[in-house]
């Protein structure tokens, strides 16, 4: 299906930035975490007081297993924070905290970008599972308008990337912004490194999702 040089050169790239990146991430969040805060509270707290303050008191709290698996889930109005970020108090943990207190803060406030992210999810969920079986069913039955269908469907997943972009880049603003009304300016400079570590990882994403969306279309012109 996919054998040739130029589908090739994207998995190497796919590889390449994948693993810059979350090597990059790790290590710095692995870095920071090495760091206590001075202001000597945990993730969790400093997360609950930045909601607070951000108009989004309602928002809950939960501690969950694993490594950086930190997520706010507008379903249930919760912030779900990995077990070292909830209960440490390092740099890396209150700007991890703070960026998910972000999101939630984006959510109470109507974000525009969060919203249409959102408002993308059920359609992205459903293209993610189909567009490469149509893509299969439409290169081997030799029907290219099945095959244009797939690239339409890759496409949402390919927007709602790109639109998670600002997103994520907005919810780290925030929570750098709340930060630097509390920590020194060290720590801060800490915190928004992590925080743009984690950023790349986003970027790299959408990076090699259009990579794989240009390949997609210049294949479909040669048929």
């Amino acid at each position: 299906m996919f054998y040739d040089g130029g589908y090739l050169l994207i998995v190497l790239i796919s590889l390449a930035l994948g693993g810059i990146t979350q090597a990059y991430i790790k290590s710095t969040y692995n870095k920071w975490s090495k760091v206590p805060s001075h202001v000597g509270a945990t993730g969790a707290t400093v997360a609950r007081r930045m909601l607070d303050e951000g108009g989004a008191g309602n928002v809950g709290i939960t501690s969950v297993a694993g490594t950086l698996t930190d997520y706010f889930d507008p379903r249930d109005n919760n912030l779900h924070l990995s077990n070292d970020n909830y209960q440490g108090a390092s740099v890396a943990s209150l700007a991890v905290a703070c960026h998910e207190a972000g999101h939630a803060v984006q959510t109470a406030k109507g974000y525009v970008p969060g919203k249409l992210r959102t408002a993308l999810v059920p359609v992205v969920n459903f293209s993610q599972q189909m567009w490469m079986i149509v893509f299969l069913a439409g290169m081997v039955l030799g029907l290219m308008g099945l095959v244009q269908f797939s690239i339409v469907l890759f496409a949402f997943t390919v927007l709602f990337q790109i639109v998670t972009l600002p997103v994520e880049i907005d919810a780290s603003r925030r929570a750098v912004r709340y930060l630097d009304g509390c920590l020194p300016a060290d720590e801060v400079a800490g915190a928004r490194q992590v925080l743009t570590a984690a950023a790349l990882t986003y970027v790299a994403s959408a990076l090699v999702s259009v990579l794989n969306l240009l390949y997609l279309l210049a294949r479909s012109d040669r048929r």
